[in-house]
C-alpha cells in the first residue's frame, strides 16, 4: 500500500478532508481526525479505532496492525504498516475509523 493509495481511500469517505497535525497529514470528518499518515515514520499510517476494534484487527493481522505506543494506543489509535496492507483491509480499517468519528459527532449533535 502506498501513501497515495491510503490518502485516496481516506478521502473517498463521505465528507473526509485532509489536514495536518504535528507535521503529519491527517484525515478528518466533521473537524475530527480519524486517520493520519507518517507516524512514527513514512512507512506507517494510523487509524482511530475503538479498543475492541483494535484488538480484533491486531489479533487477525499482526503484520499490518499494532497499537500506537502509549496512551493513544490504549485508547484505540492503531498503526498500519503500509507495505503489508492490501486495499481491502485498509479500506475496512479506514471505514471503521471514519464511522467511529462521523457517528460520534452526529450522536453528540442530536443529544443537544
Amino acid at each position: 500500500m502506498s501513501v497515495a493509495r491510503f490518502r485516496k481511500i481516506a478521502l473517498s469517505l463521505p465528507d473526509a478532508l485532509e489536514g495536518a497535525h504535528q507535521g503529519h497529514a491527517d484525515f478528518r470528518v466533521k473537524k475530527r481526525i480519524f486517520a493520519s499518515l507518517g507516524y512514527p515514520d513514512k512507512d506507517w499510517g494510523m487509524v482511530k479505532l475503538t479498543p475492541e476494534q483494535q484488538s480484533v484487527l491486531v489479533e487477525a493481522e499482526p503484520d499490518i496492525f499494532r497499537p500506537v505506543p502509549g496512551g493513544w494506543g490504549k485508547g484505540g489509535a492503531t498503526n498500519v504498516r503500509l507495505a503489508q496492507a492490501d486495499a481491502t483491509t485498509l479500506k475496512s480499517a479506514l471505514t471503521m475509523a471514519w464511522r467511529n468519528i462521523a457517528e460520534k459527532s452526529t450522536s453528540k449533535r442530536s443529544a443537544r
